[in-house]
């Protein structure tokens, strides 16, 4: 941020889960921040109590703490047994925000989105941020988010606000009080050897750090738009080139993440690493050897070439005095370690085993996706009739039996975004604060 006047930051929600962490790494790098939220969890920061849906109380707290930067992590959890409140808050409530922003002359505001927006209960296999929000979405609280992003980026320029929208995929770390809390449930009913579906559908975990990084980053990189040279070059034409010194920066290979693989692959190709509950088939050793090998190097990849194409350094190019804006664009964050679905349930719950425990030699059983929605029916239909919430829904089912996995090279390239905490990192960290927490051996 050299050149530029340091960011004053708001975190609207910043006693929740992302929120607080975001508040944690703004505070150790020396920004000044506050919270605005309705309840309060700590007293490290100046915190303004208020409804996220009442533009004067967040024009007041945006003037007196005097905030230049904005971000808008607020909102209900998933699960809301009154959908109604997806809509108050990250609808209407995002309304507000931008009319208090655009009010009070403040520069910039991020949103966190997240990346169920596009999801329409179908599989989102490696999909970019060409993909439109579906016609028919997957339920309320995605639509909502969906609604909440959409009038975020038509804010953009604005008054000259610059907005940006981030969509994070299965957030999890320590602190967190819903994935955790279930699956630690799950864990003490002795339900864990059972798994709806064959497990074969890859899905995107974030590490609640990383989501936070992206949100420092991205905040740093809005900057108004430079215009493009006269000379409009065409960067999607076969004959496109880089110049050297555009070759030498493009051409990095980008480094591994921390824990899962060694290698980025093509998560759909055929080797995949054994997990803890399958039995070793004859060709085991070959399975691991192909997994561990490195990606062959050619250039005919069964993929669709885009300029954020990860395996493409031509399709990267772009003219130099035309960067690629952050103003007014949603990024994918994920940790960039798609995983199979149930594989991460397993890693959480063997982190929860004491030493000598002989679950993991447990048999699982599984239960056909057809078969688990028919239950699931069967389920919602007597928790009806006796007024209770159903534990297993049809919306269960279909979410942990879809692939949903999202290329990030966007976020990397455009962001400079990077996950610092690998998947098992961040699952032994979470499992040993919820540990802390709740004083278990």
């Amino acid at each position: 941020m050299s050149g530029q006047q340091k960011d004053v930051y708001l975190v609207i929600g910043g006693s929740g889960f992302v929120g607080r962490n975001i508040v944690e790494q703004l505070l150790a790098r020396g920004d000044i921040v506050s919270v605005f939220d309705i309840v309060q969890r700590h007293h490290d920061v100046p915190f303004y109590s208020g409804d996220i849906t009442e533009e004067s109380q967040l024009i007041e707290a945006i003037q007196k703490s005097g905030t230049t930067c904005i971000i808008h992590t607020a909102s209900p959890q998933h699960g809301a047994k009154d959908s109604s409140i997806y809509y108050k808050v990250n609808v209407d409530g995002t309304k507000a925000v931008i009319a208090a922003a655009v009010a009070t002359g403040a520069r910039k505001l991020v949103y966190t989105s997240s990346a169920g927006v596009v999801f329409d209960g179908g599989d989102c296999i490696n999909i970019d941020e060409r993909v439109p929000y579906p016609e028919q979405p997957f339920d309320e609280y995605n639509d909502s988010k969906a609604k909440g992003e959409a009038l975020i980026l038509a804010a953009n320029g604005k008054g000259g606000l610059l907005t940006v929208a981030l969509r994070p995929a299965g957030i999890f770390g320590p602190g967190d009080r819903q994935v955790m809390q279930g699956l630690y449930q799950a864990y003490q009913r002795g339900q864990t050897h059972f798994q709806v579906g064959d497990n074969n559908n890859l899905f995107d975990y974030t590490y609640v750090g990383n989501v936070a990084l992206a949100h420092l980053v991205a905040a740093d990189k809005l900057v108004p738009s430079q215009s493009a040279d006269s000379d409009k070059t065409d960067w999607n034409s076969d004959t496109a080139t880089l110049s050297g010194k555009e070759d030498s920066l493009l051409a990095t290979a980008l480094p591994a993440v921390t824990a899962t693989t060694g290698y980025r692959r093509v998560p759909t190709c055929e080797a995949r690493p054994l997990g803890p509950y399958v039995a070793p088939p004859p060709n085991a050793d070959q399975i691991l050897a192909a997994y561990n090998a490195p990606p062959p190097t050619t250039t005919n990849r069964p993929v669709v070439r885009h300029r954020f194409d990860q395996f493409s350094e031509n399709a990267l190019a772009l003219a130099p005095s035309s960067p690629l804006q952050v103003a007014g664009q949603a990024f994918f964050i994920t940790n960039g370690e798609p995983v199979y679905f149930w594989d991460f349930m397993r890693l959480i719950w063997l982190q929860l085993d004491p030493p000598g425990s002989k679950r993991a030699d447990h048999r699982i059983y599984v239960i056909p996706r057809a078969f688990g929605m028919v239950l699931g029916y069967l389920a919602e239909t007597w928790a009806s009739v006796i007024g209770k919430e159903a534990g297993f829904t049809r919306y269960r089912v279909g979410y942990s039996c879809a692939t949903r996995y999202h290329n990030i090279e966007k976020a990397r390239r455009v962001l400079g975004y990077e996950p610092q905490v690998g998947l098992e990192e961040g699952v032994r960290r979470m499992v040993e604060s919820f540990k802390a927490e709740n004083r278990l051996s």
